[in-house]
């Protein structure tokens, strides 16, 4: 028979019962609603609830999924907007920072600033995207680059897609080689899919600010990386390509076969040969993360083609396409893990979210 008490009998249970973040999205839009399916689908985190500006068709889209409705202001007659328009709505932004252990910030670029202080106030953690930048927030993070130094933080930012497209495939190449110098043009997307405010273009349209940004964020996870790049706009709205030159140092000893091996060996990146496969084009892999049932046609990966790859003495070039709606979606879930302390090896983070997500679109 038992003779203890109850605290003394479940007190270790609690002790190793493994811990549920509460995560709120703040801007339930083009990356917060990938970003909130992604963080409901992991074991350790409950998505605690969304915000959006005003009542529109992406509460339609909440409510079907079960997430709680906020506002994204606090102001009484914003809320009471959404009643009126037929949505429950749970109150304000503060109401929602209440109740939160970190907060993933997917409202549009530049409001930032305001929204960190906001963050700050209610003491909860807080994750913004890359289009902030970096001195708004002191600390970036891409999980291949630097999950170790994002480790119990008060809170950091998830570099862009560009910018964690070309960490995944640098990283390795530079932890393998020592050392790295990259020139890389950005053959950007216009617009995205879903936007109606810029339409089509019928031109390239150069970045005229040099070097573009991308190569300088890269600095901000791996300083060592000594990376410049240019940047251009063309007119298409589903993905971004990288036309990469790296030069790899002396006596580095690798065959483009090494790199490529080193490449497979790498989370979320996805080499294929082009002339095998057929796909030859961006038009080809988003059509391939269809035909594989990815939710939206996402690609969370970097993808490769293999015979675009080749390594001439220490001089490397390749190609790689960014789906610039998702690839960064992963990589808040591991922000989370890190800023909360909860997993200390980012492979095993990307390992445990990766399978989840999977698993969540019945893909596993």
């Amino acid at each position: 028979m038992f003779t203890g008490s109850v605290v003394q009998f479940i007190g270790p249970l609690l002790a190793s019962a493994p811990m549920t973040i509460k995560v709120a999205i703040n801007g339930y839009g083009t990356i917060g609603k990938r970003v909130a399916d992604a963080v409901a689908a992991q074991e350790d985190m409950t998505v605690v609830g969304v915000t959006k500006t005003r009542p529109s068709f992406g509460c339609d889209l909440a409510v079907r999924k079960g997430y709680p409705l906020f506002c994204t202001f606090d102001e009484p007659e914003r809320i009471q907007a959404f009643a009126d328009a037929g949505y429950a709505c749970g109150g304000g932004i503060s109401d929602l920072l209440a109740q939160t252990d970190v907060v993933i910030d997917c409202s549009p670029g530049k409001a930032g600033a305001a929204n960190l202080e906001r963050y700050k106030a209610a003491g909860v953690k807080w994750i913004f995207q890359g289009g902030e930048k970096h001195a708004t927030t002191g600390r970036s993070y891409t999980s291949c680059a630097n999950h170790a130094e994002n480790l119990n933080a008060e809170g950091t930012r998830v570099v862009s897609c560009n910018t964690t497209g070309l960490s995944r495939t640098l990283v390795p190449l530079l932890e393998a080689c020592g050392s790295l110098k990259v020139e890389c043009t950005m053959i950007r997307r216009a617009a995205d899919p879903g936007d109606s405010k810029k339409g089509p273009i019928n031109a390239i349209t150069p970045v005229l600010k040099v070097p573009s940004h991308h190569g300088p964020d890269v600095m901000t996870v791996r300083p060592e990386i000594d990376i410049t790049s240019l940047a251009v706009a063309v007119p298409t709205t589903i993905m971004h390509m990288h036309a990469i030159v790296a030069t790899l140092p002396d006596g580095h000893g690798m065959t483009t076969e090494d790199v490529l091996t080193l490449w497979r060996n790498q989370p979320r990146v996805l080499i294929m040969n082009g002339g095998e496969t057929g796909i030859s084009s961006t038009a080809e892999v988003m059509e391939f993360a269809r035909d594989i049932g990815r939710t939206w046609g996402d690609l969370h990966e970097i993808f490769v083609w293999e015979d675009g790859v080749k390594l001439d003495g220490n001089t490397l070039w390749y190609f790689q396409a960014i789906h610039q709606e998702s690839d960064v979606v992963p990589e808040n879930v591991d922000a989370v893990r890190a800023l909360m302390g909860t997993e200390e090896d980012w492979k095993t983070s990307v390992a445990k979210t990766d399978s989840a997500i999977a698993a969540f679109n019945g893909l596993a």
